[in-house]
């Protein structure tokens, strides 16, 4: 099964990062926007593993959920990767809440590593994936659109880790979440 590791938002979040994606749209360029329930922070994608791993990995992130706290998270500004000027995906910033996220994504990625998964090559940065850029067509209309919106600072608390299931379709991904471990106390 297609499988990947994510934090997952509340609704204020989610609604709010929607209401920029429909700022956005006007721009008239060729992007693919994430759906507003699609919306989430991805950790590690694992991509096709067998099921008998699955149950090892939700033990992992039992493991580091269970030494970790909940924390708040805030979003913050919009950008896009490699960078604004040739944007092939455009984002949500993370601000408060960045460094936590940055290490439970080490730790994923390092306790990963040793069921055989590849590490990440690339440094962690939080961010929450709105769009992709399937073109050129209209990126500095794009740029424009991104530099003038003001995102609200909503936040959320973060209580846990998200095992989740991605099956791909003609309408695009449908995630199903297969295991919520609980940040301690949470």
């Amino acid at each position: 099964m297609r499988i990947f590791i994510a934090i997952d938002f509340s609704e204020e979040i989610k609604e709010s990062l929607a209401q920029a994606e429909a700022h956005l749209k006007y721009s008239g360029a060729d992007v693919k926007w994430v759906e507003k329930d699609n919306i989430h922070l991805t950790l590690k994608f694992l991509g096709e593993v067998d099921e008998k791993k699955v149950e090892e990995i939700k033990a992992i992130l039992d493991n580091i959920a269970s030494g970790t706290r909940p924390f708040e998270t805030t979003i913050k500004d919009l950008g896009a990767f490699p960078k604004i000027e040739y944007p092939r995906v455009v984002w949500g910033g993370i601000d408060k809440g960045a460094g936590e996220l940055k290490i439970i994504a080490e730790k994923v990625d390092e306790a990963l590593s040793k069921l055989g998964f590849e590490k990440e090559t690339r440094s962690f940065a939080a961010h929450l994936t709105i769009g992709r850029v399937r073109s050129p067509k209209n990126k500095e209309k794009l740029k424009e659109k991104m530099l003038s919106y003001k995102l609200s600072a909503v936040s959320c608390k973060i209580n846990e880790i998200v095992l989740f299931k991605s099956t791909l379709t003609p309408k695009g991904s449908i995630y199903t979440k297969l295991h919520e471990a609980k940040l301690l106390g949470a």
